[in-house]
């Protein structure tokens, strides 16, 4: 027979008794649990198919992901030769390669070696695959190659998926939302369910968007109408305002300050107009990029560009010397606070496309709700039942063991502000069957 001495069965039922009472507020109302402290107002978070909710599948954009580093590379090419003092022409994008074509009065072999050093193996210092980021190899006597490998590929599409799962998880937590599930699915998808947001419309737009935010200077010295009939000069872009009617703006392809360098974006109203706007604050960094920008550019617009639409062209009255300012335009209350919540979220790595989109209601959830708890009922007193019949007196133990280790999973549930499913209502009947033994 097991014998415990006092202090340890006072510890056990302490132990019991402390647990259980965190399952308490799932069994009362609302309006009385919240006038509780903090602390004592957790429960358990009903999942997507109990309480409905929107589930989405998203895709990162492999094309665009190939073409950014495609462009590193490219860029990473004329850096490293603009530094060793080698002449080239023709640094062009061909396919899943770049291709310089080094002078006749170059070395073309010294070109050859320094771009060789572009090529690092992948995984890093833990990386023993023998994969590199790049085959470099030469055509005739000047052209040289640089191709991207597939293994480079899926590595930067894989980093591209884990930041992308950061910053969706920071921009849907913005909302207010409890519990949402971020998690990987496959090689460059993103599954999000958000439990208990029926209009799935503002979660779509928050995650659509990449929120690349640049500060640009607007050029000029061309006109933009001029431009829309014909060429852009090749330094610049031709991009259009955010808000009908769309203006055309000729901006400069150079980024003066990156949304990367923002630390805080809050919506506000305009003390002059009352109208909403984003505040923003720069880094030690940013702050110093764009005073020095805005002393050397007063008098001229600038644009504030975000995914490659103008949403807004201020004329710089002033040196903006305290590395915070605000963006204004057409924006309601909730674009306002939309807007800062995608920039301190932070850009997307790549653009996201919705493949997949379900959003379950709130009845089918009260359905499963119902059918939970009869088919937890009726296993419940069929397991009392069996006990007290088979075994008599130690099955009324028993059946008061097993209640309180159900009270003390739900206790468990809620300290951590777990997420209730219909298989996790099946599971907790299959505990009561099991834990009789």
């Amino acid at each position: 027979m097991l014998y415990f001495t006092r202090w340890k069965a006072t510890a056990i039922v302490l132990s019991a008794l402390f647990v259980c009472l965190f399952a308490v507020p799932n069994f009362l109302p609302d309006t009385m649990v919240a006038s509780w402290p903090k602390w004592a107002q957790r429960h358990i978070v009903l999942g997507l198919d109990l309480q409905g909710g929107s589930h989405i599948l998203l895709e990162v954009d492999t094309n665009s992901v190939r073409k950014e580093k495609l462009e590193a590379t490219r860029d990473d090419v004329r850096r490293v030769l603009r530094d060793a003092r080698i002449g080239y022409t023709g640094l062009v994008v061909r396919g899943n390669s770049v291709e310089v074509r080094i002078r006749d009065n170059a070395n073309p072999q010294q070109a050859l070696t320094k771009l060789q050093e572009l090529s690092v193996p992948l995984g890093g210092i833990l990386g023993g695959n023998g994969q590199r980021s790049l085959d470099i190899g030469s055509e005739g006597a000047s052209l040289i190659r640089l191709t991207v490998t597939d293994g480079a590929l899926l590595e930067r599409v894989r980093q591209s998926v884990e930041q992308s799962i950061q910053i969706i998880e920071r921009r849907v937590n913005e909302l207010g939302t409890v519990e949402p599930l971020i998690q990987r699915q496959g090689t460059d998808r993103i599954l999000v369910q958000v439990p208990g947001l029926q209009d799935p419309t503002r979660l779509k737009e928050l995650l659509g968007k990449t929120a690349k935010l640049d500060f640009r200077m607007v050029d000029t010295g061309t006109p933009a109408e001029q431009a829309v009939q014909g060429r852009a000069p090749p330094d610049d872009d031709l991009l259009y305002s955010a808000s009908a009617p769309k203006t055309p703006y000729l901006v400069e392809k150079r980024v003066l300050v990156s949304g990367g360098d923002l630390t805080d974006a809050q919506p506000g109203f305009d003390q002059r107009t009352s109208e909403p706007i984003v505040s923003f604050k720069f880094n030690t960094s940013g702050a110093r990029k764009f005073a020095q920008v805005t002393q050397e550019n007063v008098g001229k617009p600038f644009a504030i560009v975000l995914d490659n639409e103008v949403i807004s062209a201020p004329v710089i009255r002033e040196p903006i010397l305290g590395g915070s300012g605000q963006i204004s335009g057409s924006f309601t209350v909730q674009s306002a606070n939309d807007l800062a919540i995608l920039l301190r979220a932070g850009a997307l790595p790549a653009p996201l496309t919705i493949i997949e989109e379900r959003t379950v209601g709130p009845g089918l959830g009260a359905d499963s709700i119902a059918q939970g708890k009869i088919s937890s009922y009726v296993g419940a007193a069929m397991v009392i039942l069996f006990m007290l019949v088979t075994y008599g007196l130690f099955g009324l133990f028993a059946n008061i063991a097993v209640t309180i280790n159900v009270i003390m999973i739900f206790g468990v549930l809620s300290l951590l502000n777990a997420t209730l499913t219909l298989p996790g209502i099946a599971g907790i009947v299959l505990t009561v069957g099991i834990a009789v033994d």
